[in-house]
């Protein structure tokens, strides 16, 4: 027996809904004023010291990030180097050296809090702070206009 028939919802009227394609997903968040490399980590360069993280296209694709494993304070890494994972709900990456240097300092409320990397990638979600081995090499990672050509 039909609603209108059963005397619920009198009086409603049933509108056909239009279909107007798929919806665009938003655009990652990637802030004009960081560098990038194609491994998808930032780097923010202040003097001869560098701030590092991953990218929010790189958290988005993590999905949930359950943890993180960093180095130690001095350890020194080569430019492409391995020097961390992310472990997440769906799968474990590796994190890649955008610029040669040794760590000067570590997240470390990310052992507590990973899920951070989530929230807040390029504010309280920075992964390590290293000494710049040659500030140079910074002119070899990408621009936001760069990096964000790249994701498509």
């Amino acid at each position: 027996m039909a609603r209108a028939d059963r005397g619920e919802g009198a009086g409603l009227e049933m509108k056909a809904l239009k279909w107007r394609g798929p919806v665009a997903r938003a655009m990652s968040n990637t802030p004009a004023d960081l560098l990038y490399s194609k491994s998808h980590e930032w780097v923010k360069v202040t003097g001869g010291e560098a701030l590092i993280g991953i990218t929010d296209h790189a958290q988005e694709a993590l999905n949930d990030i359950v943890y993180v494993e960093l180095p130690k304070k001095g350890e020194t890494f080569e430019v492409d180097a391995e020097f961390g994972v992310v472990e997440s709900v769906k799968s474990v990456s590796d994190l890649y050296m955008p610029i040669a240097g040794t760590v000067l300092d570590v997240n470390g409320s990310l052992d507590e809090s990973p899920e951070t990397l989530n929230e807040d990638p390029y504010g309280k979600g920075w992964l390590i702070r290293v000494k710049l081995k040659d500030p140079a090499q910074a002119k070899a990672l990408l621009s936001a206009a760069q990096y964000t050509a790249t994701l498509h």
